[in-house]
């Protein structure tokens, strides 16, 4: 500590507020009480805050210990084998935009977290506690990365989440600040959660019971509704989606008389998911009033009036009476009728068709756009393969859209009803007749990794692009994609990609580089994950 001047002695007196704004606005704009000018104002400021530092500390009050907190749970799970354990160290450290800006043909490791951490809690693994605070800050900053995270980390992650604020979406994704849910054989412990607990922990309770036994968590639901709130009753009503049954009807009726119209749209829509209900009976009987075959021209064509009116009944099976703007109000309602009607009622009413017969069929005075759509919403809705294949169409039909799916989401939903292999060969198929630019979403449903035929099929799509000169920053998205999603094997295929071809004429600019440049990070992805792969072994 420098020695008091006597120049500084009256600056000794300032705060230690007025003594931090003069050295942040300067000696020269703000001189120091009773200091001199030019270079005796800093020191004289410096020697002001080395005393008042010293009166600062020596001024401060003894407090009492702080309580230790308790030890964390000892973990049971077993331990990481040393190489893996090396390799998470590896991709936690990675970064965005660590390495300065381009990557160039180096792996993105922070993409590739959310497979290693679903390969290690799928054996069971326990995180090392050195890397907690690193996974607790790596799904801080993306919440996509929080469920394996915390299922990871396991007690000790929630433990270290009570010392640290920044952590604290550990203690709220877990219901009880990270208790544990009470089980099937603790209802004392199950009734108090529910009567007294957050929000956030009754829905988790909620969702957790649903999961094991869809009636005792119905039952708990139905013993507070009527003293719910309108928008805690919608996500209540929302959980009962995860193991829908049967038995669910009396109490999904009973919702329609809701005084919430989210509620009452909620479980008209829950109800109709149902193909036995009594609202789906409703709806097939009202919708297939709209449409039938008619016989009287040269070939079947399907007919189609709408509805006149949305009647009281209408509406209290969940039809919205007040069309978007832009939509007619009877193709609203049309609309609204068919999604909501069991797919099985249109083979009876067609004369026993199949589903690809009845799409077959030509549609009158353009109708075909819209009921087709409303086929593909209720194909989606109740899961039917048989009615979504028949959507789709062949892959290889000229019309990318399919026979029935309006948009290239509405085809992605559609094949989400299909098993995995059937949906990879038809997205294969797809990506053989019309190349990569709009299989993008279509690709993000496929299982991963993808199947031999699909991966094949995006690799020589890639081969083609890159020969006709295509802009190649157009197909980065599906790049990477490619690298969490193909098969490792495919690296052996990928190897005579990554030299630097000639750029062909007319193509971008330094084209041929790029393509190498993302075909050798591709390939150098692709054999990281198969080493990732190995480290993980199945524990004894």
């Amino acid at each position: 500590m420098s020695s008091t001047s006597p120049a500084s002695a009256p600056a000794a007196g300032l705060s230690w507020e007025e003594l931090v704004t003069t050295a942040l606005l300067g000696t020269d704009r703000r001189t120091p009480p009773g200091s001199g000018s030019g270079r005796e104002a800093p020191v004289a400021l410096l020697d002001a805050a080395a005393v008042e530092t010293v009166r600062r500390r020596a001024g401060i009050r003894p407090v009492r210990a702080a309580v230790r907190p308790e030890p964390a749970a000892p973990e049971r799970r077993p331990r990481l084998p040393p190489a893996a354990a090396r390799r998470l160290a590896t991709l936690l450290a990675d970064r965005p935009g660590a390495g300065g800006g381009r990557r160039g043909a180096a792996p993105d490791l922070m993409e590739l977290l959310p497979q290693w951490l679903a390969s290690a809690n799928a054996y069971g693994y326990a995180a090392p506690p050195e890397v907690l605070p690193a996974l607790l800050d790596a799904a801080r900053g993306r919440t996509d990365l929080r469920p394996a995270v915390l299922a990871f980390a396991g007690a000790r992650a929630r433990w270290l989440a009570r010392l640290n604020p920044d952590w604290r979406f550990a203690l709220r994704a877990a219901p009880g600040g990270g208790a544990a849910l009470p089980g099937p054989d603790e209802p004392e412990r199950v009734r108090r959660l529910w009567a007294e607990g957050l929000f956030a922990e009754r829905v988790a309770l909620l969702t957790a019971l649903r999961a094991r036994d869809a009636v005792p968590a119905r039952e708990l639901l139905a013993s507070t509704w009527p003293t719910e709130r309108a928008e805690d009753r919608l996500m209540f009503l929302d959980t009962l989606r995860t193991g829908l049954v049967a038995e669910d009807e009396p109490f999904l009726e009973a919702a329609l008389a809701d005084r919430s119209r989210n509620v009452r749209a909620t479980a008209a829509e829950l109800l109709s998911a149902l193909p036995a209900s009594a609202l789906a009976a409703r709806m097939a009987k009202r919708a297939t009033a709209c449409v039938a075959v008619d016989h009287t021209g040269s070939a079947p064509t399907i007919a189609v009036e709408p509805p006149h009116e949305c009647d009281p009944g209408m509406e209290r099976d969940g039809v919205l009476p007040k069309a978007p703007a832009g939509r007619g109000e009877r193709s609203w309602w049309l609309g609204q009728l068919v999604e909501a009607a069991p797919l099985g009622a249109w083979s009876r009413r067609f004369g026993g068709r199949t589903p690809e017969e009845i799409v077959a069929l030509p549609v009158a005075d353009d109708w075909r756009g819209e009921l087709h759509g409303a086929w593909c919403r209720a194909a989606v809705r109740q899961h039917d393969p048989g009615w979504s294949r028949a959507l789709l169409g062949t892959p290889s039909t000229p019309d990318a859209g399919g026979p029935g799916a309006v948009s290239l989401a509405e085809r992605a939903k559609l094949l989400a009803a299909l098993g995995d292999g059937e949906r990879a060969e038809w997205v294969a198929g797809f990506i053989a007749t019309h190349g990569l630019s709009e299989a993008f979403q279509l690709l993000g449903v496929c299982a991963v990794p993808w199947a031999p035929p699909l991966g094949r099929a995006v690799v020589d799509a890639l081969n083609i692009a890159r020969d006709a000169g295509s802009y190649p920053w157009s197909f980065s998205g599906v790049m990477g994609l490619a690298e969490r999603c193909l098969d490792p094997a495919e690296a052996v295929r990928l190897e005579p990609l990554t030299a630097t071809p000639e750029d062909p004429e007319n193509a971008a600019p330094g084209a041929g580089g790029y393509w190498a440049e993302a075909f050798q990070r591709l390939t150098t992805t692709l054999r990281l994950r198969a080493t990732m792969q190995s480290e993980l072994t199945p524990p004894p």
